[in-house]
């Protein structure tokens, strides 16, 4: 690699030379050191913390099954209607007690994996970048000719907090860790990561109050949707939304001579009346940050945006421009999900082989998020302001509720909007935006049909069994056919109610 002049700096002895070095180990890391290992053998990963991945130990799998029993403990105690009347106790050191063992059964996949590594290409601990372009890390000083940032992200706490809250502050990284489930609690953040733990947790019968700066959810923004997803999860959650937090801190309390720890927030509510929440503790939810900032990076030639985003990123490859520096994963901060950050380091482990020409590139992947609250929360492709935004695209929206949609009503989970954006010169969707029963479902549908350039006919071509809730999604395709004005044989833009 091309190492920055500093002719200030002494000479330092370099004890390693490869030809790459990653450093991250969890998604993309991972995956670009196996891709990179079948080409090259003087390979090199550095890792601090756990070489597991952030999905497994504090994310995607532990929040699941949190979900997976605070779902089964709502479904007993919500199902009079349905003449089923039961009462539930939730044993909570069962619950917590079961997302660890559980967690560890799904890392010890993951751990096996990197137990196969050779020794000498595993380094444990924190790698800096000096001024010469060189690695520290522990007592090793390591020439890489390219160099692979897969460092992830860490959880984003406002300023003071941290501080102020002492105990009494969890995160998305330490909520997993409790011993019970807490008697009361505020979630600070609407994101996806807030809403699937302020609902899990009210389904097991924690008393939850969610906070959130703006009036939104999930980050929508199609404000359609987001007025259905307010209303849809209103019913059970108790939110603040359009909140201004003033303060946080904690006050010691006499409890039948037990002194407790109780945290507090100090807000204005929407309509601007100063306000005052009381718990037990306060989970943090307010998105995670990329860390790559302390990394040295600017030491290889990247520059960052004022958001510590590397400039200059091909979407593709990881690549910053034509440095042999590929950053991927959360780290680049582009799209922060899993299978992203697994298809960047696929390419960027394979970018590094001889024969470049020959090396498979994975194609950037389509925007798709899912939220797993309950309705469930999705969005595919362009977003309805990406659209607006350009003047070139006619579009038309598609509409289906699932209030009164039939197999929905019979399930009782008749909560749900979907909006399919199609265009009117290509007849093909651009996005789509919902919160629904089964949405993670029909968002892969319409995912499929977006990257393999299905039109609306070829999608209504399709058969949709009777009686599914994803008929909803055939009676959205039909409205956008009807919008284009595009005759059709079986129109009605009607639910599927029956």
């Amino acid at each position: 690699m091309n190492k920055p002049s500093n002719t200030d700096s002494a000479e330092q002895k370099i004890t390693r030379t490869v030809s790459v070095a990653v450093i991250g180990a969890g998604t993309a890391g991972q995956n670009a050191f196996r891709q990179a290992s079948k080409t090259r053998d003087d390979i090199v990963i550095i890792n601090e913390g756990f070489w597991t991945t952030t999905c497994i130990q504090v994310g995607c799998m532990p929040s699941k099954l949190l979900i997976a029993a605070a779902d089964r403990a709502h479904e007993a105690n919500h199902s009079a209607d349905f003449g089923v009347h039961a009462t539930t106790q939730i044993d909570g050191k069962r619950v917590m007690e079961r997302v660890r063992e559980e967690r560890s059964h799904f890392a010890s996949y993951i751990k096996k994996q990197v137990e196969s590594w050779p020794e000498d290409k595993k380094i444990d601990g924190r790698a800096y970048i000096n001024q010469q372009g060189l690695i520290e890390v522990n007592n090793e000083l390591i020439d890489a000719k390219k160099i692979i940032v897969a460092t992830g992200s860490s959880t984003f706490i406002p300023d003071g907090w941290a501080d102020k809250l002492g105990a009494t502050l969890l995160t998305s990284d330490t909520v997993f860790e409790l011993n019970d489930l807490p008697k009361s609690l505020a979630v600070v953040g609407a994101g996806a990561i807030g809403l699937e733990l302020a609902q899990a947790f009210t389904r097991l019968g924690v008393e939850v109050t969610l906070f959130n700066r703006v009036k939104r959810v999930a980050g929508l923004k199609d404000d359609d949707i987001n007025n259905k997803a307010i209303d849809c999860l209103s019913h059970e959650l108790t939110m603040h939304l359009g909140s201004d937090i003033k303060d946080v801190g904690t006050r010691h309390t006499d409890t039948q001579d037990h002194p407790e720890q109780t945290a507090f927030i100090n807000y204005e509510d929407s309509a601007g009346e100063a306000r005052q929440w009381q718990g037990e503790y306060v989970l943090v939810a307010t998105g995670r940050r990329n860390t790559i900032k302390q990394l040295g990076i600017e030491n290889l030639g990247v520059e960052l945006d004022d958001k510590n985003r590397p400039k200059n990123l091909s979407i593709k490859t990881g690549q910053i421009g034509d440095l042999n520096v590929y950053i991927v994963g959360d780290a680049n901060a582009h799209i922060p999900l899993l299978h992203v950050a697994s298809d960047e380091g696929y390419s960027a482990g394979n970018m590094i082989c001889g024969n470049e020409k020959d090396a498979y590139i994975r194609p950037p992947a389509l925007p798709f998020s899912i939220v797993f609250c309950s309705p469930q929360i999705v969005n595919v492709g362009m977003s309805l302001p990406e659209i607006q935004q350009d003047p070139e695209l006619e579009y038309v929206i598609g509409r289906v509720s699932f209030d009164n949609q039939g197999r929905s009503r019979v399930m009782g989970v008749n909560c749900g909007l979907l909006h399919i954006y199609g265009c009117k010169k290509t007849d093909r969707i651009l996005g789509a935006s919902m919160i629904g029963p089964d949405a993670e479902y029909i968002g892969h549908i319409l995912a499929t049909a977006i990257t393999n350039d299905l039109n609306i006919k070829d999608m209504l071509d399709t058969p949709f069994y009777h009686p599914t809730i994803l008929e909803g999604l055939r009676t959205a395709l039909r409205d956008v056919q009807h919008k284009m004005e595009i005759p059709y044989q079986y129109h009605d833009t009607q639910e599927d109610s029956f």
